[in-house]
């Protein structure tokens, strides 16, 4: 039994997991070593055991190979389905985005809160991180949910959880990043949900799509994509979620990935029919200004634009 808390929906069905794989391990361990040790005293030399040539005996063969594959088939289908609830949000999660860098935690709240080094969650809410790295590669590991994830530079990896109990728990970088690496860490304080909804207010700010907005104009975006505009670029307007031919026939969904890549990597996946023209902004932003600029595309859409023009 694990000696961290279980503050995760995770935890449990994980520390069963391993405790079961660790269980039947050394049951297998204990019993080859009591077999190979009773082997070594019956047959040892000059004993009067019988050593002529053992017969064949299909009953225990099929027993001694069947029921380990039956057993060790089931650990295999059980971590697959808990891999699977793990790679798969819900889709009320909430989102956070961490930006990772030598040697810090950065953190933004679609509400425009930001923190370094610390997560606020609400206790009993699904939470999606959308996590990119400013410098090398980084993992975000929180012991006490029994979850981790590679942060890679110039991609994004997603990481979800569910906090079960109020409370701090540590939170480190578990991949070698670098001189300080050990120093790391932070914390993940899950909050009631009241207390969560007052932390909110006291740290609003303004949003991530709002700066993404912002920054959207000040770079020029605007004056390319906007439908008026003289410039043939594509129309962003309800793009994320959607499918986007490309020019070379193929298909691509416009996800996080894909808008970071657009940006970042233009030339990359080109939209059919549309030159390749837009300049890369990669080396000329950091990571959280693209966060914001995917944040603000994420929600540009028609129905958005109509009744901000009617206000």
């Amino acid at each position: 039994m694990s000696m961290l808390p279980q503050a995760s929906s995770f935890a449990p069905d994980l520390d069963h997991l391993f405790d079961t794989l660790l269980l039947l391990c050394g049951l297998v361990t204990v019993g080859v070593f009591v077999v190979m040790i009773a082997f070594c005293v019956k047959y040892r030399h000059g004993s009067a055991a019988e050593r002529t040539p053992a017969r064949q005996h299909l009953g225990v063969e099929l027993t001694w190979t069947l029921i380990p594959f039956v057993l060790f088939m089931g650990i295999f289908g059980w971590s697959v389905q808990l891999w699977i609830r793990l790679r798969t949000p819900p889709k009320d999660a909430q989102p956070v985005y961490v930006v990772a860098k030598q040697w810090m935690w950065k953190v933004q709240h679609p509400g425009g809160q930001r923190e370094i080094d610390t997560l606020h969650v609400p206790v009993g809410q699904p939470i999606r991180l959308v996590m990119t790295s400013q410098d090398v590669i980084h993992s975000f590991y929180v012991p006490a949910f029994r979850v981790k994830q590679d942060v890679l530079p110039d991609r994004y990896t997603e990481l979800w959880f569910t906090a079960t109990q109020a409370g701090s728990f540590h939170l480190f970088c578990s991949e070698f990043c670098g001189t300080d690496h050990a120093r790391m860490g932070g914390s993940v304080i899950a909050m009631a949900p009241a207390d969560y909804a007052r932390w909110l207010h006291a740290h609003a700010s303004l949003s991530l799509a709002a700066q993404g907005e912002a920054l959207f104009r000040q770079l020029g975006c605007s004056g390319c994509h906007d439908p008026q505009s003289g410039v043939h670029a594509p129309d962003l307007y309800d793009l994320y979620g959607h499918t986007v031919p490309l020019s070379d026939g193929s298909q691509v969904m416009a996800d996080e990935r894909y808008l970071q890549d657009s940006i970042l990597l233009p030339k990359k996946q080109i939209a059919a029919g549309y030159a390749p023209i837009m300049p890369s902004f990669e080396g000329r932003i950091g990571a959280e200004d693209v966060l914001a600029l995917v944040a603000y595309l994420k929600t540009r859409t028609r129905a958005a634009e109509d009744s901000h023009e009617h206000r």
